[in-house]
């Protein structure tokens, strides 16, 4: 097994001071939730912005923010946003507990079998699924989401807290301005028809400030 992964964000941590909660500990500003933290703490060794193919919707009931949450599913048309993470394997998988409502401190073998089959389960939960949807610089790239598909499900309206970092995380790694992350989100089940243009924009008036824009590269697209 390698011992380095790309974790690939493509909800609220694609915010790199979001994923350091992760990472370090702590309770992210607007959240509910305070995390354990990774054994190891240190920050991500390269950061890049990567489109997947797929989408993002939003479903279900948040307990860090409240409102919809972002789940990725590979069958819907489309890109999806992201940003890979290039981590240590035992980092990942303490994300991956965290985001899983576990402890951190569980061994690798959920990875294993995702990176072997490209999809792995560690229970119904709402982010117990792992995909590798491909590699990059030989790589495995990893997400988690929902075991089930988007239309197998209620789409939710995410809150505004949520839904900002998201958008911060958008333009710090991909560096969009605030007119094509609106155009981004608005178009996300659960998003769409929830939100409108004007509330989106004002929600958005802070993202034309480059935040750690130095952290990312080149942008990746992973093939279908």
């Amino acid at each position: 097994m390698v011992g380095e992964v790309w974790y690939v964000a493509y909800g609220s941590n694609m915010h790199a001071a979001r994923l350091g909660f992760y990472l370090a500990g702590g309770c992210p500003p607007g959240g509910r939730r305070t995390y354990p933290g990774c054994r190891d703490p240190r920050p991500a060794r390269r950061t890049v912005p990567v489109s997947l193919p797929g989408g993002i919707y939003f479903a279900g009931e948040s307990r860090a923010w409240t409102g919809g949450m972002a789940f990725y599913d590979p069958a819907l048309p489309g890109e999806a946003a992201a940003r890979a993470y290039l981590l240590d394997i035992g980092q990942f998988a303490d994300v991956a507990a965290q985001e899983m409502y576990r402890e951190p401190g569980a061994d690798a073998g959920l990875i294993a079998e995702a990176v072997a089959t490209g999809r792995a389960t560690l229970g119904p939960g709402r982010y117990e699924t792992l995909l590798c949807p491909g590699r990059l610089d030989g790589l495995p790239l990893l997400t988690f989401t929902a075991p089930w598909a988007a239309s197998e499900v209620s789409w939710r309206a995410p809150a505004p807290a949520y839904l900002d970092m998201i958008a911060r995380g958008l333009r710090e790694s991909h560096g969009w301005d605030a007119d094509r992350i609106a155009r981004y989100l608005l178009a996300r089940p659960g998003v769409a028809g929830a939100w409108d243009a004007a509330a989106v924009a004002a929600l958005l008036a802070g993202t034309d400030r480059p935040e750690g824009a130095g952290l990312t590269t080149d942008r990746r697209e992973v093939p279908g």
